[in-house]
């Protein structure tokens, strides 16, 4: 620093001795990482209490001398710290290269050029805002949304454009640096593609103009009250006091509704009524209820129309209009409109029926019949018990039955159940013969003969 001292104005020999003595100060990576660092914060810091300054402007000077003093000397301090970082890392011969090594007087002037154009490009900002105020106050499509993309616009091109001259007047080749600010763009653009989509659809919206803070909208599943609009996104609080950020490109790719956008919304509400009831005579009651309530517009008058017949009534649509629409105007109408119908059509005797169902049982003559069938239900029974006996017989061959006793045993079957008995019958059978014992050859008694006993054989 006592080097920047002794040369002044006269040269740079000093400045490079100092920045060179900063970078022996600090000798090791890590340590001017750490300074690096340091630096960066304070200057951070500063920059961050830069409104306050503005705002703290003394008595005795004038607000806008007052800027011009803030905003020097924030530059001065910017301007230091970037040459003590390029100092720590000894890089001051690469800026002398740039910007040359002989600083007589016209280094002077280029440096108080470079400052006043500057401090008329910071100047110029405020005097757009003030013309696109004016410019706002005057036209009603101009929204706040527009105002603030149109400032910030112009700020940027106008601090653009002073760069620009800038660097000219230092000899700095401006085409090489847009071609590289080119190259930059597109590697940004490549990294940064959906910040970048969602720039674009937030000038989009500013051009087509779909909604404005404070309406009511809703977009996808997000529905609210719009807080803010910026270029990249778009916010809402909810109704259940939720504060949603959507990205402008979402808002452009999703289905939106403005609810706010004419002033006033239709709201419908469906009541049902009694099939004996006259839908007519219902249909007047629930106007007249409605016309008598102070939410509902008079014009376009609240109507009433047949929806459909439900299961259980009659289904009305009490359609009216609300001015001005919000979510509390919304429930505290629908509340009042539906309590009104009800004790109106309640007065009238007219019943508002709950969902019911209806059962009746029905008399079955003659069987079920079989669709495709042809004959009566008695020979549709007979067949079925035809293929149920033969159900049976296959399952008795399928137990190891013989197949010609069951056929003996079904005839036997069939003959008893043919023949009845009778009391001549029973009269004219024989009795029955006395029972004999007989005794096989080889029996245990030793006889080889048949005997009878007291029998005949």
């Amino acid at each position: 620093m006592a080097g920047i001292l002794q040369t002044g104005f006269g040269g740079v020999e000093g400045v490079g001795d100092a920045l060179s003595a900063l970078s022996e100060l600090v000798p090791t990576f890590t340590g001017r990482i750490a300074v690096t660092f340091a630096i960066s914060v304070a200057v951070m810091a500063f920059l961050a209490r830069t409104d306050w300054l503005h705002k703290t402007a003394p008595d005795r000077l004038e607000s806008t001398a007052w800027h011009v003093i803030v905003t020097v000397g924030t530059m001065i301090v910017a301007a230091t710290a970037g040459l003590a970082i390029v100092g720590i890392w000894g890089l001051s011969d690469d800026l002398f290269a740039v910007f040359g090594t002989s600083y007589g007087p016209e280094t002077i002037v280029r440096f108080g050029v470079s400052a006043l154009f500057l401090i008329g490009a910071y100047t110029m900002t405020g005097l757009i805002k003030q013309l696109v105020d004016q410019l706002a106050e005057t036209r009603s499509s101009v929204g706040e949304h527009e105002r603030e993309i149109a400032y910030r616009l112009g700020q940027v091109a106008l601090y653009l454009l002073a760069l620009t001259i800038i660097l000219s007047l230092w000899d700095v080749n401006v085409g090489g640096f847009l071609v590289g600010a080119g190259f930059l763009g597109i590697v940004v653009g490549m990294a940064a593609r959906q910040t970048l989509g969602a720039m674009l659809a937030g000038f989009v919206l500013m051009f087509s103009r779909p909604f404005e803070i404070g309406d009511w909208i809703q977009v996808g599943d997000y529905e609210g009250i719009v807080t803010d609009i910026t270029i990249v996104n778009t916010r809402m609080q909810t109704f259940d006091g939720e504060y949603v950020m959507i990205p402008n490109d979402v808002v452009s790719s999703e289905s939106l509704v403005n609810r706010s956008r004419k002033g006033r919304l239709r709201i419908e509400v469906e009541v049902g009524i009694d099939y004996d009831a006259d839908p007519e005579n219902a249909a007047d009651i629930a106007k007249k209820a409605v016309a008598k309530l102070d939410d509902p517009m008079n014009v376009p008058t609240p109507q009433v129309v047949f929806k459909r017949l439900d299961d259980s009534a009659v289904v009305l649509g009490v359609r009216y209009w609300i001015n001005n629409p919000s979510a509390r105007r919304k429930w505290r109408s629908q509340t009042a409109v539906i309590g009104a119908v009800k004790q109106a059509l309640e007065a009238e005797g007219i019943k508002i029926p709950f969902p019911q169902r209806e059962l009746m049982g029905r008399q079955e003559a003659g069987g079920f019949i079989l669709a495709g069938n042809e004959g009566s239900a008695e020979e549709q029974l007979k067949a079925s018990s035809a293929d149920a006996r033969g159900n049976g017989e296959a399952d008795g061959d399928a137990d190891g039955e013989d197949p010609e006793s069951g056929e003996q045993q079904s005839e036997r079957t069939e003959s008893d159940s043919e023949t009845e008995p009778t009391a001549e019958n029973d009269a004219d059978r024989e009795p029955p013969k006395a029972a004999t014992n007989v005794k096989a050859k080889g029996a245990p008694d030793g006889s080889g003969a048949d005997e009878t006993d007291g029998g005949e054989s």
